[in-house]
């Protein structure tokens, strides 16, 4: 097991990985104490006849430039194979900017080609590698130095079977013509909008009961300086304070540091010093709103009529449509795009692009009384009316 540690030897993988179709990458990091992942560790392979032709690369290591890799990743001709690739790619962008392309993302692919909703590594590599996968190191601290023989072992294997799931879902969705399907889902990763979160969108995340305006503009204010403050200090959000205590404090209104003092739900550090006073700044901005000024709830949703028994037909249409189809529900359309479908929404993604063909038209159909459903045996069919 080679582990690269300059840039010398990562170009001159890279240069024989270029000549290739494809290569497969996997990284480890690090994320629970900092708000930006660590990364400790890259994995690399490519199909080729010798032992070099999967390495570690150590983006620890002191003589170690990422910039050759980088280039690999700007190469139109050659594919970036990634398994979840969600998490890689924000490393990628967040730290030097760069989203590998052309892309292709093995959990989409296996949803669409029929692997289910649980499409793990561990699950293709013993279905498609037919090899048996050790997780024991999975959780182990991988900025650490030096690596065990074991964590290499594993962190090596995300990358070499990846190989032959790769081929095997490249042709399974050619064969099908599904090629097509995992290109408009790996759009969305492509996106750098996907891997930036912008403080003052923060608050769209937070979960309240109460859609008071008033209300929300503390909300706002609140996560919006939370976010800052973990962008800036590189600490997890939860470290500054958690939801339950944001939506606390939005409740509460604290004036002052004695207000605070009273909180049942906010930490400690919180209760003093910038946090504290970033806390009650940020209450007081959104006191000081002016009422045209604060923010609206999207009540779309909340406020359409959703008919019960149309959203429970539009469940069983759509487990009929995955049952044939064998692509994963969820990818298609989630229990809030069912309900909204049959409240009279038509601007749910299940109505677009390839999940139109699988499942959003006959959907349509089924909403305005055009076909029924019955059952033959074990199977659901649709009845035209």
């Amino acid at each position: 097991m080679k582990t690269i540690k300059t840039t010398t030897d990562l170009a001159e993988f890279c240069s024989r990985a270029a000549e290739t179709d494809y290569i497969t990458v996997d990284t480890e990091f690090l994320r629970e104490r900092t708000y930006y992942s660590k990364l400790c560790l890259i994995q690399l392979a490519f199909r080729g006849d010798g032992e070099t032709d999967a390495v570690l690369v150590d983006p620890l290591a002191e003589d170690l430039s990422l910039d050759p890799l980088l280039d690999l990743f700007r190469d139109p001709d050659t594919v970036k194979v990634f398994h979840a690739a969600r998490q890689d790619l924000e490393i990628f962008y967040i730290d030097h900017g760069v989203i590998p392309y052309p892309l292709f993302d093995s959990q989409v692919a296996a949803m669409v080609a029929g692997f289910g909703e649980q499409a793990g590594y561990e699950t293709l590599v013993r279905k498609i590698a037919k090899q048996p996968l050790d997780k024991s190191s999975r959780f182990t601290d991988w900025s650490r130095r030096p690596l065990s023989d074991t964590q290499k072992a594993y962190a090596l294997a995300d990358v070499t079977h990846l190989r032959q799931i790769y081929e095997f879902l490249r042709k399974k969705l050619s064969d099908t013509g599904r090629d097509k399907w995992v290109e408009e889902e790996i759009a969305t990763l492509m996106a750098p909008d996907t891997y930036v979160t912008h403080p003052e969108d923060a608050w769209k995340r937070v979960k309240t009961r109460s859609n008071a305006p008033r209300f929300l503009a503390i909300v706002q204010e609140l996560a919006k300086f939370r976010e800052a403050y973990a962008q800036d200090r590189n600490v997890p959000r939860s470290r500054v304070f958690k939801d339950d205590a944001l939506v606390e404090l939005a409740s509460t209104k604290p004036k002052d540091m004695g207000d605070l003092g009273k909180s049942r739900l906010l930490l400690r550090d919180a209760r003093k010093g910038d946090i504290a006073q970033g806390i009650l700044d940020a209450v007081q901005r959104a006191q000081d709103l002016p009422k045209e000024r604060l923010p609206e709830p999207d009540t779309s949703r909340q406020s359409a009529q959703v008919n019960p028994a149309l959203a429970d037909l539009l469940r069983v249409l759509l487990k009929a449509k995955t049952d044939v189809s064998g692509v994963a529900p969820k990818l298609i359309a989630s229990a809030a795009d069912l309900d909204a479908l049959a409240s009279g929404e038509r601007d749910v993604p299940a109505l677009s692009g390839w999940r139109r063909e699988v499942f959003g038209k006959d959907a349509l159909r089924l909403c305005d009384g055009q076909v029924g459903l019955a059952a033959k045996g074990k199977q659901v069919q649709i009845v035209e009316l």
